[in-house]
Formats: structure tokens, C-alpha cells, sequence
């Protein structure tokens, strides 16, 4: 069975608790373990990382039962004390599972790290050299000193949610993005409740009164997630965006129930003035909701940009147990292929969300941006095999 096998055996749907599949064993190149951070040599030592107490970032990795899971396969894990807590998890829970609770400093000198947010520069800097960190890309990502800086360590950094499976699925921007939809329903419905400030309504129609309209323009998991679940709560659902395609893909996957649209002006301004929610999100092409609609909505109307809003903040525990389901069998890979490098060197989609490996910059994305040289992974890989 191949690493796509395995994420793909994990749906991208949020799970109610962790589980650990079988590993898997392949024959991969070996990278040196750092006879400091085990006690042996098959034991990798990974940590996990709080987030930033000045940041609004509540997501975590991974849950006490799937570091569990990792512990029993052989992995040692640290977490920086206090880690759990967005997640309302114990730092007595991760111990049970045979987790070390360790500080900041410390986490930091580990092999791998794992980080929901991108490190800034001290933390980087205080990282052992040669070291993994694994995070979810943001914007924070896109400085030159934090890129300059894993570059002078020679680090291997790889956000996991542009990595994906031999069948090209993203399971970890999937998942994500599913439950950032779910929750925008969550939001909007929060926000039309009496409590919330709202009108005190149901996105829902009961006998004699009609169901509210919920506007959906964009494209992807989260806005396929988001119509479920308006639908699911009993709204009435459109979906627009600019490609007739993707359309017939969407409301395919949604159900006839959704009515889904192209973007014209006419129709847009109609279904914009009668919504009580719009959510948007990228559309297939670049499209900007026109200023001059603004005026003509609804007083009450919520509105709400999905991807800068990124409503799973408010869910993190859906979020860590979520992605537990994919990480026990990503990360429990490790020991098996003699380390990460053997993981990156045999499987694309791991490749794919590699932004510095070995001291080069590889992601073309972050070169261009920041006007830095990139070279490709792959000719590295083949410099050394």
C-alpha cells in the first residue's frame, strides 16, 4: 500500500475521534537519526509547538489518543507545555499517551516540528540545524528573513496543506477547507440569531414562513461544504461563480436542490438584494463582488469571506481530531522509510508542499514573490541519489 493509499483511506469529512491505520513499509533512503534526540536508533523525535499568544490562531495538529498511536509506533513525541489548551486538551492528557511536556526551548531542538502557524524568525533561529518543520501555509510564510533564515540552517520546511496524494487529492486543505465551510453556516446562523445581534431568525422555514437565502459565489471544498450545510439547516442554497463547469461539478456533488448560477449582473444583483447570508470564496476566475451592490442589500444581510476569515478558529478541536485521522498514518510512515527525506524523495505529492529543503529554496511560488532563486526539488533529489 502507497502513501496515497493511505490518504486517501482517510475521508476528508471531520471525524469524531482519531484512528491509526496500518504502516506501511517501503524500501527508501535512509536519513542519519540524531543520536541526541533517542534512545536508540529507530526512535525520530518530534514536538509539537503552541501557537503564538499574540496571534488569533487556536488550530492544532494533533490529539492526545493519535499521539498515542505515534508513541506506540515507535515515534517519540514532546509537546511545548500548554500546547493542548486551544483544543481543551490537558497537558496531563498528552502525558497519559506518553507525550514529553517540555518548554518552548526544548520542543524547538527537535527533529521534526510540527506547527500550525509558520515560525517567525527567533524561533527559526533557535531550531537545530537541518532540522523539519511542518506547518499550514499563511501569508506570514511570504518573508524574506524567515525564508533567509531556514536557508542559512539548512532547513526542510513543507506546509501540509499543499501536499497530496498519488490521485492528486489535497486531504489536508480538504479538510480544512470543509470545516471553514461548515462553520461560516455556523457563523452566519450565529450572527441571525437574537443572541448573535441578529433579527432572532432560523436559516431554516418552518409551516407558512419561508427559509432564508443563503448566497454562495466561489468555488471549492468549502463552498461545496457550506451549501450542505445551509442546506442541511434548511436555507435556501444558491451557489454562482464564473465557470459553467465547475457549476454543473458543484451542484453535481450538492444535490438538485442548490440552485446554482453563473455570475451575471443582473442575476447576481437580484439574488444579492433578497439573501439574508453571502459567503464567498475564490471563483474560478478573478471576480471582485461589485462596490456598487453594497447599497442595495439587505440591512441585516451577513457577509462573510471565507478564506480571510477562516471560521475553523472557532472549531480547532473538529480541526485537530480531523486532521489526527491523516497525520497518524503520514507521520508513523517515518521510521518505516528511515526518515523524512525518504518520504520526499519517493512520493510527489509530499514534494509538492516543500518550500526549503536541505538549505535551497524549492518552492517557485515563494521565489517569485520574494524575488529569491529557486531551484527544483527533484534535481536535487537526483543529485543525491
Amino acid at each position: 500500500m502507497s502513501v496515497d493509499h493511505i490518504m486517501n483511506d482517510n475521508s476528508s469529512r471531520p471525524q469524531t475521534s482519531p484512528c491509526g491505520e496500518e504502516a506501511v513499509c517501503c524500501d527508501l533512503e535512509t536519513l542519519p537519526m540524531p543520536e541526541e534526540l533517542s534512545d536508540n536508533g529507530d526512535a525520530y523525535h518530534i514536538s509539537l509547538l503552541a501557537n503564538y499568544p499574540d496571534s488569533e490562531e487556536t488550530r492544532f495538529f494533533l490529539t492526545p489518543e493519535a499521539c498515542g498511536i505515534l508513541v506506540s509506533s515507535g515515534l517519540r513525541i514532546a509537546m511545548e507545555a500548554g500546547a493542548g489548551i486551544d483544543i481543551s486538551f490537558s497537558d496531563e492528557a498528552y502525558a497519559d499517551q506518553g507525550v514529553a511536556i517540555v518548554d518552548r526551548r526544548q520542543a524547538l531542538q527537535a527533529g521534526i516540528i510540527l506547527s500550525y502557524e509558520p515560525l517567525r524568525v527567533a524561533d527559526l533561529r533557535a531550531m537545530r540545524d537541518e532540522a523539519v518543520v511542518l506547518c499550514i501555509m499563511t501569508p506570514t510564510l511570504f518573508e524574506r528573513e524567515a525564508i533567509s533564515t531556514m536557508l542559512e540552517k539548512r532547513l526542510t520546511m513543507g506546509c501540509l496543506d499543499n501536499m497530496y496524494s498519488h490521485a492528486e487529492v489535497p486531504i489536508f486543505a480538504n479538510i480544512i477547507d470543509e470545516i471553514d465551510g461548515r462553520a461560516a453556516i455556523m457563523y452566519a446562523q450565529e450572527h441571525l440569531s437574537f443572541l448573535g445581534g441578529g433579527k432572532g431568525v432560523l436559516l431554516a422555514g418552518v409551516a407558512g414562513i419561508n427559509p432564508c437565502e443563503v448566497l454562495l459565489i466561489g468555488e471549492g471544498r468549502s463552498i461545496v461544504a457550506a451549501a450542505k450545510a445551509a442546506k442541511g439547516a434548511g436555507a435556501s442554497v444558491t451557489i454562482m461563480n464564473n465557470d459553467v463547469t465547475t457549476l454543473a461539478q458543484m451542484q453535481a456533488e450538492t444535490g438538485p436542490e442548490i440552485t446554482a448560477l453563473s455570475i451575471h449582473p443582473r442575476v447576481l444583483c437580484n439574488k444579492a438584494k433578497s439573501a439574508d447570508v453571502i459567503l464567498t470564496a475564490q471563483t474560478t476566475r478573478p471576480f471582485e463582488f461589485p462596490r456598487n451592490l453594497y447599497g442595495v442589500l439587505k440591512e441585516t444581510v451577513y457577509m462573510l469571506d471565507i478564506p480571510q476569515a477562516q471560521p475553523s478558529v472557532s472549531v480547532p478541536r473538529t480541526i485537530a481530531m480531523a486532521l489526527s485521522n491523516v497525520l497518524v498514518n503520514f507521520l508513523g510512515e517515518i521510521p518505516l522509510m528511515h526518515g523524512f527525506d525518504g518520504l520526499i524523495a519517493t512520493t510527489e505529492g509530499v514534494r509538492s508542499g516543500i518550500v526549503t529543503y536541505r538549505g535551497k529554496l524549492v518552492d517557485k511560488l515563494v521565489g517569485t514573490y520574494l524575488g529569491m532563486p529557486s531551484i527544483d526539488i527533484s534535481v536535487m533529489l537526483a543529485g543525491h541519489n
